[in-house]
């Protein structure tokens, strides 16, 4: 026979029966009664939220705000996002924004919600549509100035007009003064009066405007005002449905750390960032610059009274209009590739240098093979990198000045064992002493190897090559002969090599990607690459070498 085990979970009871009269104790029971109710787990829903509204004066703010982040999420019941709607904007947002409820939980809500609250449920595109027919009845009042205390009753206001304007007739003295509405003066007066108020002010009748139906074409710059809290109460130059009310960094108006270090130093915010959600004239990505303000009399801090406008290109944080799509993606997988490769090659090299321990032959024959194939690898991703930065006008060359022959020397020796693979001789013409590029070091290298790697890559055994630097006027030109595997091709032809197997020791992206990425950086540096019919001539500014003098003008 089984036994049947009750659970019974007191955990709401206990939170309950607490001392909550001083401060640590409410704000103990603000977070404990808060994560129950917004994680299903309170018996008592509405007793739990009776108990946090008598709290919640006793509660600051930065701890109701946490806990409004930790239960956004959580599918908290409508009772704790009504409670969490009535507070501050910025305690309010993280649960408006995400709550989900039914239909008839949203229409008893929303006419016990604050301004701000309804604003920010305006900004939510998947709320029911009975609640969005809710939220449009109250546009007119939420988005109406503050009145002053003094009332006048327009009615008594027309009839003084009225009676003012009206032609006065002779009576007898015991006659009461007529007032004849139906003048003609006064009638007209008042038509007048209505027909420029309409004019200057709009139509009392007409509808506000809804957000949906705002400009579509952005604004450039506006004005605005906070009071001390950081809500927008002014705003110029934009609609003011998606601003008034908002406060800065809370809802659909974010803010860099810039404007958040400074306002909690109440010091003048430069150029700082802030981005507007939603389609109107005033979304997208801003500029802003603000200055505090104090009270006169006694020095408090009121607000700050700024300008914002949109970033200029070298300001966004989003990449170059215009830089292809591939691009991001490219740089993105030449992050994820580089690492491992490095890996491999280092402890490929371990091996071969037997760091770990004594190692077989064969096997340190074979790290060295894998070490080699990285090294190649590297390469490639180095190469797609810096094609990924062109494309995107990400690439930074630092100008100076790179002496012509001993850079040949040094990719002589690099690719000495591709000459020896490929039966190969390169003749070296390092041209007439102090010759020099000026130009980034890493990029002019860059092109020379690959240049050279090429051409030794689709030679034949026994073929002789002679690569000749030499200046003509103001530019460096490296003139490499052509192999004879590309007889055939003539001219830019050579540019469509990316699928044609050139044997063991061709260049692993293809010659013709290798001849585009040296033309696109020679351009870069300010020269260029020509294709003859015997040779690739690449150009490049010529500059001082320090070390001999300035170049010969002959």
């Amino acid at each position: 026979m089984g036994v049947l085990v009750l659970r019974f979970d007191d955990s709401l009871d206990t939170v309950l029966g607490a001392d909550m009269a001083t401060p640590f104790g409410a704000q103990s029971a603000w977070r404990q009664l808060t994560d129950l109710v917004g994680r299903g787990r309170a018996a008592d829903v509405a007793e739990a939220v009776t108990r946090l509204r008598s709290i919640r004066a006793m509660v600051p703010a930065p701890v109701r705000s946490a806990s409004a982040r930790s239960v956004a999420f959580a599918a908290p019941p409508a009772a704790l996002v009504r409670l969490f709607g009535e507070d501050e904007p910025s305690i309010a947002a993280p649960v408006l924004s995400t709550a989900i409820l039914d239909a008839d939980d949203w229409l008893a809500m929303i006419p016990e919600l604050p301004a701000a609250s309804r604003s920010l449920l305006r900004h939510r595109r998947d709320l029911p549509a009975r609640a969005v027919r809710a939220l449009d009845s109250y546009g007119a009042a939420d988005f109406a100035l503050p009145q002053p205390d003094t009332r006048v009753d327009v009615s008594v206001e027309l009839e003084l007009e009225l009676v003012t304007l009206a032609p006065v007739a002779p009576v007898a003295a015991n006659d009461p003064a007529p007032v004849d509405p139906t003048g003609p003066f006064a009638i007209a007066e008042l038509v007048a009066r209505l027909d420029a108020y309409q004019r200057d002010h709009g139509d009392l009748n007409t509808p506000p405007r809804k957000l949906d139906d705002a400009p579509a074409i952005p604004a450039e710059h506006f004005c605005f005002e906070t009071d001390a809290s950081g809500t927008i109460r002014w705003v110029d130059g934009v609609p003011r449905e998606p601003l008034i009310g908002m406060m800065l960094g809370a809802g659909p108006v974010r803010v860099d750390g810039v404007v958040s270090g400074a306002f909690r130093r109440r010091a003048p915010i430069a150029n700082a960032r802030l981005v507007v959600a939603g389609q109107s004239a005033a979304s997208g990505d801003w500029q802003v610059s603000a200055t505090p303000a104090f009270d006169t009399i006694n020095g408090r801090f009121t607000g700050y009274r700024g300008v914002a406008r949109r970033p200029r290109m070298d300001e966004r944080a989003e990449p170059v209009r215009g830089a292809r799509p591939a691009a991001e993606a490219f740089r993105a997988l030449v992050h994820e590739l580089r690492t491992p490769t490095n890996a491999i090659s280092g402890f490929a090299e371990m091996i071969e240098a037997q760091v770990l321990g004594p190692a077989p032959d064969v096997y340190r024959e074979r790290a060295a093979a894998i070490r080699g194939n990285t090294r190649e690898l590297l390469d490639a991703i180095e190469d797609v990198d810096t094609a990924a930065r062109l494309d995107q006008n990400a690439l930074m060359l630092r100008p100076g000045v790179i002496a012509i022959a001993p850079m040949l020397s040094r990719a002589a020796a690099d690719l000495e064992p591709l000459m020896r693979l490929r039966g190969a001789v390169v003749d070296l013409d390092r041209g007439p002493a102090g010759l020099g590029v000026a130009g980034d070091e890493i990029a002019v290298t860059r092109i020379v190897n690959r240049l050279l790697s090429l051409v030794i890559s689709a030679s034949t055994a026994g073929e002789r090559l002679t690569v000749r630097a030499m200046q003509e006027g103001d530019t460096m030109a490296l003139a490499i002969d052509r192999p004879r595997a590309f007889a055939a091709l003539p001219g830019d032809a050579l540019f469509a090599l990316d699928s044609e197997d050139q044997g063991e020791g061709a260049i692993l992206l293809g010659a013709g990607f290798a001849l585009r990425l040296a033309r696109r950086l020679a351009v870069e540096l300010g020269g260029g690459l020509a294709i003859g019919e015997d040779c690739l001539t690449l150009r490049l500014p010529a500059a001082l070498d320090h070390d001999v003098g300035q170049l010969s003008s002959n």
